[in-house]
């Protein structure tokens, strides 16, 4: 893959780090808001190569890992229910509930499925006429097109036993909770690659504008991320503080007008619960009441009133790790009663969880050299 070894290319790596050495003279706090970025972190090594000055925090950048409690307990509860096919994705099977999770749900009998796209439920709506399908749909705005497509594909095709169980989250707005917490001590923010290619750079002007804080959006190579901090240290050694984009062959400043369209089609925004941060003004989006019929909050009401939201799991900081206060080191859980076979909580199920990268990587060799194929 000559194109991808262009962004692993180590000489270019050592110059890089060079520049950055020299502009870093003073301490720079950088949140990362993407578990994408969280795992290319580790799996560079850059923890070990970048100055000491450059210290990184891992923020709630895994949407699995912030989707309430209550909201799996409703999947595993509509696995229970007669005639019912639940569907997500595979990442969401070993996530515990307050008391079972979907994985343990189908060793027992349940019907459910992993899936690879929103629309391979719309096919097993098809497939089941006499079934109810439930769609679990969990994500950032990354995701939220695809999952809104399929919503008005099953209104197309007027399937009438195709339902969304919908937990999406929106990332501008959690940056600025974040902001607003006077304890948090963040210098500047390594933006998402993958949710900016739909939102765009702009989303995050007010970062710069409103909290002077800098902000370069970034892919996830090893010469992206170093690229990006040097980006970063830039603006402060010339006093600036901008929104920069340094993955430019997929992000652009407006993003991607047809996935915003589809989603403005489908849902409208809602203040939002995210797991260990609380509820934050704006920051979800739900379904459209004129399409409501596909909720299955709303569909299955009844079946699910009685379902209230569990207190957190006893021994497990996933929510001060999520607000990059505290270190997966820092719990005193980590890797002895909770790893990624037996999780507490959804930072080491996930595989974009903060933990889940601890864990993978905290025995790996930091890579020296060479192409770095995989």
């Amino acid at each position: 893959m000559p194109h991808l070894n262009d962004f692993r290319n180590p000489d270019v790596a050592s110059h890089l780090l060079a520049r950055i050495g020299e502009l870093a003279r003073e301490p720079l706090r950088v949140m990362e808001i993407c578990g994408g970025h969280t795992h290319a972190i580790f799996r560079f090594g850059l923890q070990q190569v970048l100055p000491p000055q450059i210290e990184w925090l891992h923020g709630p950048g895994c949407p699995v890992c912030v989707t309430p409690v209550v909201k799996f307990d409703k999947a595993i509860a509509l696995a229970h229910r007669p005639n019912t096919i639940v569907a997500a994705y595979g990442d969401l099977l070993r996530v515990p509930g307050r008391e079972s999770t979907l994985l343990r749900e189908r060793a027992e009998g349940g019907d459910v499925r992993v899936v690879y796209s929103s629309m391979d439920a719309v096919s097993i709506a098809l497939q089941n006429p006499h079934k109810n399908v439930v769609f679990f749909a969990v994500g950032f705005e990354t995701t939220a097109p695809a999952n809104a497509f399929s919503i008005l594909a099953a209104k197309e095709r007027h399937l009438e036993n195709f339902t969304m169980l919908a937990n999406h989250v929106l990332v501008p707005p959690v940056i600025r909770a974040l902001l607003e917490d006077s304890r948090l001590k963040i210098d500047a923010f390594l933006g998402p690659g993958h949710v900016s290619a739909v939102v765009g750079s702009q989303e995050y002007e007010f970062i710069a504008r409103e909290y002077g804080r800098p902000v370069v959006v970034s892919g996830f190579e090893l010469n992206d991320i170093l690229q990006s901090i040097l980006m970063i240290l830039t603006q402060r050694d010339e006093g600036r503080c901008d929104v920069e984009v340094e993955y430019a062959r997929a992000v652009r400043d407006a993003g991607n007008a047809k996935a915003k369209a589809v989603i403005a089609d489908v849902f409208e925004r809602q203040d939002q619960e995210w797991r260990g941060l609380g509820i934050i003004a704006d920051s979800g989006l739900r379904i459209k009441h004129e399409l409501s019929e596909y909720d299955a909050e709303i569909r299955f009401a009844d079946f699910l009133r009685d379902i209230s939201p569990p207190p957190p799991p006893k021994g497990c900081i996933c929510a001060a790790i999520l607000k990059g206060q505290k270190r997966p080191f820092d719990c005193p859980s980590f890797a002895s009663s909770c790893t990624p076979e037996r999780p507490l909580g959804a930072c080491m199920v996930s595989s974009e969880g903060a933990c889940a990268a601890y864990y993978s990587y905290r025995q790996q060799p930091l890579i020296q050299g060479g192409t770095y194929d995989e």
